[in-house]
């Protein structure tokens, strides 16, 4: 018996039967789902398009088209038909990332058409928490930014962008979207760090990706005159106490393998691998 299927880029009225995807790995889609649950499948809203794949009628795969392009619980029949609506539409992302099975599949079947690409990383390990942990104590100076030291917090996040993707955010369009980007989350009470007193920034992270069920915490940084000191694992832990209290029940983040140092500090704050991602970068 044939299995009918087809992908098509989803519309407002699919929201239902989008989330009801989105919620089937809450962890490792938040990043996507927080985006739909705010911006609805309106391409403009959403920053891009929402393919789904279709199987007897049934919505059973999506892939986020934006800036990222995000295969979500995608089956290998689905990723293939994403990369086959990906290669007519010509690449305009600036990353593939996702969960590396899907991801590294749907880059195995772009990546003649696509390639070379500036950077893989294959293997970036997934780690979860839904608890504080006993052996840390959360910093005490680490705190919310306020709207009006977003001065104070731009220059952080330029250098902690600039070291983990390897370009700075400031290309291109001056830094507005970045710039935007952080003020969102200066704005909604989701980022953070510990000031020395100069006023500079010793450690950072935010609560990037948020919903009901999970959050992610991304752009953990710290100033490279303080690493190596035991600044790292209480700003964590001070993050989570934030993060478990006011947003989510379960605190999620990756990181690169090759991180050996963050990794270890990820784990000594209650940090469990559960999986991994994979991101592709032009």
């Amino acid at each position: 018996m044939l299995t009918q299927t087809t992908t098509r880029v989803l519309e407002p009225s699919d929201l239902d039967a989008a989330l009801a995807v989105l919620d089937r790995e809450p962890v490792a889609n938040a990043f996507v789902a927080s985006r739909v649950r705010i911006a609805g499948l309106d391409p403009w809203r959403l920053g891009g398009e929402m393919w789904g794949w279709y199987e007897d009628g049934m919505l059973r795969s999506l892939c986020y088209a934006g800036a990222n392009l995000v295969p979500i619980c995608a089956t290998p029949r689905a990723v293939r038909g994403f990369a086959d609506r990906a290669r007519r539409a010509g690449r305009r992302c600036s990353s593939i990332v996702g969960p590396a099975e899907p991801t590294a599949q749907l880059w195995r079947l772009l990546e003649p058409g696509w390639g070379p690409a500036r950077e893989i990383r294959a293997h970036q390990p997934l780690m979860v928490t839904d608890r504080l942990p006993d052996t840390v104590a959360p910093d005490p100076y680490v705190r919310r930014i306020r709207k009006d030291e977003m001065e104070t917090i731009m220059p952080a996040c330029v250098a902690m962008f600039t070291e983990e993707v390897g370009v700075s955010p400031l290309a291109g369009d001056g830094g507005l979207l970045y710039q935007a980007r952080v003020a969102e989350l200066v704005g909604s009470g989701r980022s953070f760090a510990r000031l020395d007193q100069h006023g500079k920034v010793v450690f950072k992270a935010e609560i990037g990706a948020a919903t009901t069920q999970a959050c992610q915490i991304q752009g953990v940084w710290v100033a490279p005159e303080y690493r190596g000191q035991g600044i790292a694992a209480p700003g964590m832990a001070a993050v989570l106490r934030y993060a478990l209290a006011d947003v989510a029940p379960v605190v999620s983040l990756y990181v690169n393998d090759f991180n050996t140092a963050a990794r270890a500090t990820y784990r000594r704050v209650g940090f469990q691998e559960v999986g991994a991602f994979m991101s592709v970068l032009f």
